[in-house]
Order: structure tokens, then C-alpha cells, then sequence
């Protein structure tokens, strides 16, 4: 093991990638410690205190600790993945978009630039509504279900403040882009994956920190070795497929003959990655941001005061507490209708089977045509109930055992190793290949 660590060290080409990753990924760190200007710091302690369950502590562990702090990359590199989610969604409904993806290299490039633009509208849309609800201390349906005051972050008022914070905190995002594709360009692995890898790690010793912290010694060891188990379930299942074989008949090209290869279509078991449960946190998320712009009602006032005050309680006890039956079992459901929804939009089997018709290619004992078009889309359903479930329990599970010991600082322990492994095997599986192109042995076995 360690030799093939050297090996990483002995190509330049490949050591001067991974610096240079290593260098972006903590100019980015820096960044997520500086803070933007004009907040009160005191408010920034009890946002750090509400920032750690619900929805916003998904929100905080994508941005690495950025949001609580109100830093220059507060909206961590979230717009872009959501803005990548929705032209991935539309290239099926547009057809414009759909020819675009087939052009190959062109056609990607045009839609890049389309999701930087999407990124920055998204960005200032995010940046206007965290200015708004916290700026004057109106996020307080966020906070009520962790105990943590309403504050407001900008004591003298949103304008003529929140001119500079919110092209602020588009900025960082922008720089974040940026970042991410110096690094799919000159480092090493994906950048925006790198970015949210970086993200996620930096919260992990703090997570298992605030459980020794109130004393929990039992539940921390607990923790621990659940940590591990998910780790070991996560390599299992990431590197899990199911493999359809397709065969290509031979043909005759001048005097050659073509063709006549096996070859297979790898079918992942978990396809969708950490993608639903992004979704369901968004959805889980608006129910909060609604109850927010209503305002804090009054269980004595007239009838429109106590509808709000009910509203309120309701998204406070259901919505937003994970230490809930009701927040668990809805958070679980969104999270594997979200994965079928996402393998439907990644995995077409009618253009699957149409590529395979074309390139002269049939699946052993299926007709071509809509006969393949079934038996792709029966393989990718089954398939994706094991993936579904297995993210929902490693999402929910940190939970049950949080809930179980009444800490709620660190409810996304599953989710957090669910985006590191599979990140952190991809960026193996880069480094191995280029060892092996240049005849050292592979990093891995």
C-alpha cells in the first residue's frame, strides 16, 4: 500500500495535479472562514447553534461550515448542483437541450455555459431570501424546533447592507465555479465533486466532537462503529451492477470482418448517488422558507394570527425536527421517489435500446425494439428499489441513533461518508488508471 502511495509521487505530470487540488481545495477553506462584511458576530453564534439540524444543516454541511458562519461562500457550490440537476431535467423536456447532449463536446460546452448562467440567477435568488429571512431576524421557523433564538444578523437594517452581502455571496459562489473547473481541468478527479468532498470532511470531526462535548461517551462509540459499517456498506453498494451483456453481430467491412464482441451495459445499484437526498432536503426546505415569509402568529390573536401560529407549529414539530417519526418517514419516502425519478431521467431505455439497434447489437434472447425498451426499463426498476432503500437507511439511520441518545448537533453522519466514499473512490479509480498508463502497478487491487 504504501509503495503505491510512492508511486503516486514519482510521475510529475500526476504529483503536480494532485498539489495543485490540494492547493484550490484549501484556497477554498480559507475562503469559508471569511466572513462577509457588516454581520453582528453575536448573531453569528446563535445561527451557529441553529444551523446544525433540519434542512439548513444539510444546507451547512454542503457549504463546509461556510453558511453558519455567514462567510463570502455561504451558498456553498449548492446552486451549481442544482442548476446541473435542472438542465439535466430539461434536456429531457426541451429538444433543444437533447441535441445539444448528442453533439458530443460542442453540444457540452454550450451546456455548461448555460448552467453557469442558471448558477448565478439561482445564486442571487438564495442570496436575496438568506438576506431577507435572517437579516432581521425572520428565520426564526428555521430555529424554533432546535430551541435557537431568532436573531437578526444585520442590526441596522437590510438596505443599504444587503447591496454589498448578496452580490457578496453570489460572488463566492461564482469563485467556487470557478475553482471546481481549474480543477476538473488541471487536478486531479471531478472539481465540484472535490469541492463537496471537502465540504462534507471538514464537518466530520466536528460532528463527532459535539457528541463528546454533552458527554455522550456510549453513544459516541456507537456512532463510530455505525460510521464504519456504513463505510464498508457504501463500498460494497458503489461498486455494485448489474451487468446486462449485449452482442454484436459480425459484418463484413472491405475484407475484414467487424464485430462479433460481447461486450455488457453496467447497471450501478445505487445510480442516483447522494442526488435524492439533495431533492428531498430542497423539498423539506419550503415548507420552512412559506412559513417564514407568513410571520410568527399568535395562539390569542384573531382567526388569521392563529392559522399562521398553528402553521408555524406544525412546520416547527414536523418539518424541521428530524427527531421525529413523522420528519423521518416523510424525509425516507421523498428520498426513494426521488431516486426512481432521477434513474428515469439518467437511464432512457428507449434510447438505450435505439443505440444498441443501431451500433448492430441485440441482448441475448430479447428481441430488439420494444421488447429491449421493457426488459432495460424491468432491469433499471428493479435495480433501483435496493439503491433507494439503502441511501434512505443511510440517511436515516444517524438519525434514529441521534434521536435515540437526544443529540441533535450532528444528524448527517450517513450522508456525509455516503458523498466521501463515493467520492473518494472515484478519485482512486483516476489515480489508478493513470499509474497503469504509465506501467506502474495500480493503486488499486
Amino acid at each position: 500500500m504504501l509503495s503505491n502511495l510512492l508511486n503516486i509521487f514519482k510521475i510529475p505530470d500526476l504529483r503536480n495535479k494532485i498539489l495543485f487540488t490540494f492547493m484550490i481545495v484549501g484556497l477554498y477553506r480559507v475562503g469559508a472562514a471569511i466572513r462577509v462584511p457588516g454581520v453582528d458576530p453575536l448573531a453569528i453564534d446563535q445561527l451557529r447553534e441553529g444551523a446544525q439540524d433540519g434542512a439548513l444543516g444539510l444546507f451547512n454541511l454542503f457549504s463546509g461550515g461556510a453558511f453558519e458562519s455567514f462567510s463570502i461562500f455561504a451558498l456553498g457550490i449548492m446552486p451549481y448542483i442544482t442548476a446541473s440537476i435542472i438542465m439535466q431535467v430539461l434536456g429531457v423536456v426541451i429538444p433543444k437541450l437533447e441535441e445539444l447532449q448528442q453533439e458530443g463536446a460542442v453540444g457540452q460546452r454550450k451546456i455548461t455555459q448555460y448552467t453557469r448562467y442558471v448558477t448565478i440567477a439561482l445564486a442571487t435568488l438564495q442570496a436575496t431570501v438568506l438576506v431577507f429571512l435572517f437579516g432581521t431576524g425572520g428565520g426564526g421557523a428555521f430555529f424554533s424546533a432546535v430551541q435557537a433564538p431568532s436573531v437578526p444578523l444585520l442590526p441596522d437594517g437590510i438596505w443599504p447592507r444587503g447591496y454589498l452581502i448578496i452580490p457578496t455571496l453570489v460572488a463566492g459562489t461564482a469563485v467556487l465555479m470557478w475553482m471546481g473547473e481549474l480543477i476538473s481541468q488541471r487536478g486531479i478527479g471531478n472539481g465540484m465533486s472535490m469541492i463537496i468532498f471537502a465540504s462534507v470532511v471538514a464537518s466530520l470531526p466536528g460532528g463527532f466532537y459535539s457528541i463528546l462535548q454533552v458527554n455522550k461517551w456510549f453513544w459516541f462509540v456507537v456512532m463510530v462503529l455505525v460510521t464504519i459499517g456504513i463505510i464498508v456498506a457504501v463500498v460494497f453498494v458503489e461498486l455494485g451492477q448489474r451487468r446486462i451483456p449485449v452482442q454484436f453481430a459480425k459484418r463484413v467491412v472491405g475484407r475484414r470482418m467487424m464485430g462479433g464482441q460481447n461486450t455488457y451495459i453496467p447497471l450501478k445499484v445505487n445510480q442516483s448517488g447522494v442526488i435524492p437526498i439533495i431533492f428531498a432536503s430542497s423539498i423539506l426546505l419550503l415548507p420552512a422558507i412559506m412559513a417564514s415569509f407568513l410571520g410568527n402568529g399568535d395562539p390569542n390573536g384573531n382567526w388569521w394570527s392563529q392559522t399562521r401560529y398553528e402553521i408555524q407549529q406544525f412546520v416547527d414539530q414536523y418539518i424541521l425536527n428530524s427527531q421525529n417519526l413523522v420528519y423521518v418517514t416523510i424525509f425516507a419516502l421523498l428520498i426513494i421517489a426521488f431516486a426512481y425519478f432521477y434513474n428515469s431521467i439518467a437511464f432512457d431505455p428507449i434510447r438505450q435500446a435505439d443505440q444498441i439497434r443501431r451500433q448492430g447489437g441485440f441482448i441475448p434472447g430479447v428481441r430488439p425494439g420494444p421488447q429491449t425498451e421493457a426488459y432495460l426499463a424491468k432491469a433499471v426498476n428493479r435495480i433501483t428499489l435496493p439503491g433507494a432503500v439503502f441511501i434512505a437507511i443511510i440517511a436515516i439511520l444517524p438519525y434514529l441513533i441521534l434521536w435515540a441518545a437526544d443529540i441533535n448537533s450532528f444528524a448527517f453522519a450517513g450522508t456525509s461518508v455516503l458523498i466521501s466514499v463515493g467520492v473518494a473512490l472515484e478519485l482512486m479509480r483516476q489515480i489508478d488508471s493513470q499509474l497503469m498508463l504509465r506501467n506502474y502497478a495500480g493503486f488499486l487491487k
